[in-house]
């Protein structure tokens, strides 16, 4: 393995915890991420040095995931892991995956507490707070759907509009300001 590849698995087996993940799976990852074409649990075990059993939990969990596709050849038992397509797939994957298991369970509270009379005014209080989290939750739920149906171009376009989107708002509050001004 080369040293750049090598140093990419590496890093990436360091960020894991950062992202929720242990070292050995962000290195797997990486692994197959890097890899020209997929690799079956022993090759991936005997280029990080992990064990077999190791290996075999590791992949469960990217599977769980959706971030592996496992596959056979023909005329081989074994099974063979390769990343998603692109970067784009893999980006969509993870941010589902992140929102089926973070979101989501965050929102059902919400609603479910949003339901309850206010006994006090703190709970009045709390209530409100809850209220402002759940509606900014939903907003960017729905906004991640419609972001989930754009294609990769689309993504791609949208994100370059970066800081252009910002100037676009000022701009049209600015004119809203004015034109109220105007009238009264």
């Amino acid at each position: 393995m080369s040293p750049l590849i090598e140093s990419f698995i590496a890093h990436f087996g360091e960020m894991g915890s950062r992202w929720g993940i242990n070292r050995t799976v962000g290195q797997i990852y990486a692994l197959l991420l890097v890899s020209e074409n997929p690799l079956h649990a022993d090759d991936i075990g005997d280029t990080l040095g992990i064990s077999r059993s190791n290996v075999s939990i590791s992949l469960k969990e990217l599977e769980a995931w959706q971030l592996v596709r496992r596959t056979r050849k023909l005329g081989d038992r074994r099974e063979y892991y390769g990343t998603l397509g692109s970067v784009w797939d893999i980006f969509k994957a993870v941010a589902a995956e992140r929102r089926r298991r973070e979101v989501e369970p965050t929102l059902s509270m919400l609603r479910q507490a949003l339901l309850e009379p206010a006994a006090s005014t703190s709970e009045h209080y709390a209530l409100e707070r809850m209220r402002e989290m759940y509606e900014l939750a939903e907003l960017a739920n729905n906004w991640f759907d419609e972001l989930q149906r754009l294609s990769p171009e689309s993504l791609l376009q949208l994100m370059r509009l970066g800081s252009k989107v910002q100037k676009l708002l000022t701009l049209k509050e600015r004119t809203v300001v004015a034109l109220n001004g105007m009238g009264g």
